[in-house]
């Protein structure tokens, strides 16, 4: 958990809980969902620069590595690390924590900031960017995260 920063706390609702009695794997994306509004607020993006800069981010590519079950109000902690970043785009890592620390999920994925009044990506205001560098100088892993970059596949035995 080194490197990382905190950004939610919270806990398994019981709407949350599927047929086999954890919580649903479609929760475990909201979790994260929620930890890209928070990581967009941590750097500026939030409602107030929104509306008046006309300026969001969008969710490029997500990948989910579900590792551990979450229960019926258990508290959970989302935490963040930088991958990698540029002028108008941030490679983030999310970790979820359940009780004593089990590491329940994982989420990497790729954001791109976007000029609402094009439609399309545009660079991070100056403020913006200052903030993405500054996490990244903080909350950058020193080796990659295992399940960063992972391709989905079925292995075959030889």
């Amino acid at each position: 958990m080194s490197n990382t920063k905190v950004i939610l706390q919270d806990h398994v609702r019981e709407e949350w809980i599927d047929y086999n009695g954890h919580m649903n794997d479609a929760e475990y994306v909201r979790a994260f969902s929620w930890g890209v509004d928070r990581f967009m607020n941590l750097i500026g993006i939030d409602e107030q620069f929104r509306n008046e800069q006309q300026y969001t981010m969008f969710t490029l590519e997500s990948h989910v590595c579900y590792l551990d079950e979450m229960k019926l109000d258990e508290p959970f902690e989302v935490h963040l690390q930088m991958l990698d970043y540029d002028e108008k785009r941030t490679h983030v890592f999310f970790e979820l924590y359940g009780e004593d620390g089990k590491r329940a999920a994982t989420s990497e994925q790729m954001l791109m900031g976007i000029d609402q009044t094009t439609g399309r990506p545009g660079p991070f205001a100056d403020e913006v960017f200052a903030k993405v560098k500054e996490l990244a100088d903080n909350h950058t892993p020193s080796e990659k995260p295992k399940e960063a970059g992972r391709v989905i596949g079925i292995k075959r035995k030889n």
